[in-house]
């Protein structure tokens, strides 16, 4: 049995509650397991080739609607996809820094290579890896914030959770920010800015005037990039 087969801590812990209680919940997966990031458990189980489905459940706690997951159907199991991540090794992710540099694709901060991490652009749930051998342009890096933030969009977009389109994801910002039709099918779009070194004066600056003018720093900054004149 395929349940059977997991052995790692993570999904493993997500599998048996299921199993006992039917589901579990964003609230059960951080206040009973201490996992910080409850969707990257959830994660786990889907990369054992075991699909999850997301609902939306009333916490007893505190009365608002958190996530929750079980089990999909099992005819959904995707074989040839989600069997199970290849890992990256450190001459691929040299390869990443030389072609890209120390970057983080979506906030363009500079990071030490210990701090970024190897991201498909193609979520793996949706695209799984590449055949054969990899290329780079297939892969992005990534701060940690910036990885968790996309985890966040992708898992609550429609083509993740039922179309399942490469096509789609590939022409998303969080696939490619430098060149997008939408974010997570949503007509939207978005700039991240990172203010770094010498630069956090300016931000100060600008976050000062921003509270006199009593507008929050993104409100703010459209506003003044509405009024610049473009030549």
């Amino acid at each position: 049995m395929r349940l059977k087969a997991v052995t790692s801590k993570r999904p493993k812990t997500v599998i048996d509650h299921i199993l006992k209680h039917g589901h579990i919940t964003t609230d059960e997966l951080k206040t009973l397991y201490g996992y910080d990031h409850p969707p990257r458990a959830a994660r786990d189980v889907r990369e054992a080739g075991i699909p999850l489905e997301t609902f939306k459940v009333t916490s007893p706690t505190t009365g608002r609607q958190v996530a929750a997951y079980r089990f999909g159907d099992p005819s959904k199991v995707r074989f040839d996809r989600v069997g199970g991540r290849l890992t990256f090794s450190k001459q691929f992710k040299q390869q990443l820094i030389e072609r890209y540099g120390n970057r983080c694709a979506i906030c363009l901060g500079n990071y030490e290579e210990r701090y970024l991490q190897i991201d498909h652009r193609v979520p793996y749930e949706v695209g799984g890896d590449t055949s054969g051998e990899r290329t780079t342009g297939d892969y992005m890096l990534l701060c940690g914030a910036c990885n968790r933030a996309k985890s966040w969009s992708c898992e609550h977009c429609p083509n993740w959770i039922q179309i399942r389109s490469t096509e789609i994801c590939g022409s998303c910002y969080w696939a490619r920010p430098d060149n997008y039709q939408h974010v997570a099918m949503k007509d939207i779009r978005r700039l991240d800015v990172e203010w770094g070194g010498s630069e956090t004066a300016d931000y100060d600056q600008l976050k000062a005037r921003a509270d006199l003018a009593e507008k929050a720093m993104p409100e703010f900054v459209k506003a003044i990039l509405k009024n610049l004149s473009v030549d």
